[in-house]
């Protein structure tokens, strides 16, 4: 575990594995064999492990969400692809780091994939601007869509933003007419698409890649209209209220789940993706493979008849 950065509610099981690491280290100097105290401390981290992240709240799901150390979108890319090829560039304005596009090979299947991409370290964050994408992000990301359609690749997006850009320069380039003209051609595009939530899934920076056949979510994300401290801010006046915020608005993978909002929710290994990226990866490998190889079995009206029956079902409710 990253002795770096420690939430709360990890703090724990640092202390279990430190326990282990100065027995190792205490039993190497002195030649006294502790190996069946170490076993026994092992197996208590596995059980005090299990238990802290079947129990965790919404809010400690969304840290959980922003961990720093949680694989990004090109971790991701780099564990699951033999092959990538980045595109750049909206050909109207400029290319947006923030959101990286490009042709992938996983297994043999040949994909287009489309994420957000926080950065990692200073000068690469600043760089992503943070993960938070620009209007010219989203007509790129429209751009490569209408590639994978005219060559009949499937679309494999990957969503980590905590919401798009909201700067003067982007809101007068059109951020929100960006959005809004990426959800009409995506309901529309007559290839699959599948979406998974990596990390944070805020707003309509998360959904103007977001729009899909088949929505899944890692267990330990956030997929919501707005995050936990902006809806604090408003409606309560108050962002340190972010908790309660969490728990008002639903906005787990569980949430999304039991409301029909997402279809699947992957377990991550040893309770959570920061722990075993590589773990992590081949989950996403096989769901992206084991989906696709689901989703072409239709044709290319019924796949849009579905997408578009899926999300008409959203927001459905019975008066009681």
């Amino acid at each position: 575990m990253n002795s770096n950065y420690l939430l709360d509610f990890e703090l724990p099981l640092k202390d279990i594995e430190l326990r282990i690491h100065n027995l190792k280290t205490t039993s190497l100097s002195t030649g006294v064999d502790s190996s069946a105290t170490i076993e026994k401390l092992k197996d208590e981290l596995i059980s005090k492990r299990d238990y802290i992240y079947k129990n965790l709240s919404r809010w400690e799901r969304v840290q959980l969400a922003r961990h720093p150390k949680r694989p990004y979108s090109m971790d991701y890319i780099k564990n699951i692809c033999s092959y990538w090829f980045e595109l750049h560039g909206d050909r109207t304005f400029a290319d947006d780091p923030a959101i990286i596009g490009g042709i992938a090979i996983i297994d043999t299947i040949k994909v287009i994939i489309i994420a957000q991409e926080k950065g990692r370290g200073t000068k690469e964050k600043v760089y992503r601007n943070f993960g938070m994408p620009k209007p010219e992000g989203y007509r790129k990301a429209k751009r490569i869509m209408k590639l994978a359609e005219k060559f009949n690749l499937p679309v494999i997006t990957l969503l980590d933003t905590p919401g798009a850009y909201p700067g003067i320069g982007a809101e007068e380039r059109g951020q929100g007419q960006a959005i809004a003209e990426n959800l009409l051609v995506m309901s529309q595009l007559k290839v699959p698409i599948i979406s998974i939530v990596i990390g944070e899934g805020a707003s309509g920076g998360a959904l103007g890649i977001g729009l899909s056949d088949k929505i899944i979510c890692f267990e330990n994300t956030w997929y919501s209209v707005i995050s936990p401290e902006g809806c604090a801010s408003i409606l309560f006046r108050d962002p340190s209220k972010a908790k309660a915020a969490a728990d008002s608005m639903k906005v787990t993978s569980y949430d999304l789940y039991d409301m029909g909002i997402a279809d699947e929710i992957l377990k991550e290994p040893n309770g959570s993706a920061h722990i075993d990226p590589l773990g992590a990866s081949q989950i996403l490998r096989e769901t992206i493979v084991r989906n696709y190889i689901d989703l072409k079995k239709n044709s290319v009206e019924e796949l849009i008849n579905m997408r578009l029956n899926k999300y008409d079902k959203i927001g459905e409710y019975e008066r009681r």
